[in-house]
């Protein structure tokens, strides 16, 4: 199944920049679902900041094929695991879409966005691509609500975003990854060998997605010697 939109543009690349950590590129280009790969960390739990008709940012709307002044329906949430913010999300469908094909998208309250993409298997997703924003950002004023103090806040944070089509009409989903995500990835897992493998998981190359409730949450329960529905 070919998608006819493509998240990338002078700022947003397939290829994490060399600068960033290892966690931050493994994290940037894990396919499926990033609600279920947070799940393997803890508890999550789906706080929406904003649902409303707003005009999409200046990096987005080329991205969906639409003009810079054409509305776009807007959901923004925040996904915590125990308690702890580690992303705030960012997902725009053109309004027609988003009464149309996408409806269901302005009906899901606190359930994640995911049920949606990975239960549909007309569903194709672009390629995740990546980048670094800072405050000059609109996502990284958004997700910097969540830091903390001002004095807090890094120069810059990580955010990945792909788009995801249905029936001819697109859905782009960002997520900012937030420096608490990085912080408990670091004191959970112990320096590894250079000579130790690192577990991989998939990742998305533009190709049609598996529609299984998740990736991560395969590997998981294939791991811990579960059975897998």
């Amino acid at each position: 199944m070919l998608i006819r939109f493509d998240a990338a543009d002078a700022h947003w690349r397939v290829a994490p920049l060399p600068g960033f950590s290892r966690d931050q590129k493994d994290w940037l280009t894990r396919g499926g679902s990033l609600t279920a790969h947070l799940r393997t960390l803890g508890a999550v739990a789906v706080r929406v900041t904003r649902e409303a008709v707003a005009m999409p940012w200046a990096d987005e709307h080329a991205a969906l094929g639409v003009e810079s002044r054409a509305p776009v329906w807007v959901r923004e949430v925040v996904l915590s695991v125990d308690g702890t913010p580690f992303v705030a999300a960012h997902s725009i469908a053109p309004l027609a879409a988003s009464v149309g094909v996408w409806q269901a998208m302005r009906r899901l309250r606190t359930r994640p966005l995911a049920e949606l993409l990975y239960s549909d298997s007309s569903v194709a997703r672009s390629a995740l691509v990546s980048r670094r924003l800072t405050a000059r950002h609109p996502l990284y004023r958004l997700a910097a609500r969540e830091i903390g103090g001002v004095d807090s806040h890094p120069q810059a944070l990580v955010a990945r975003r792909s788009v995801f089509e249905r029936h001819g009409a697109p859905l782009m989903v960002t997520e900012c990854m937030l420096p608490a995500l990085w912080a408990h990835l670091a004191a959970a897992s112990p320096a590894v060998s250079a000579h130790e493998p690192q577990r991989t998981y998939p990742r998305e190359h533009g190709r049609p997605l598996e529609h299984t409730a998740s990736r991560a949450h395969q590997v998981t329960q294939h791991e811990r010697g579960g059975k897998v529905s």
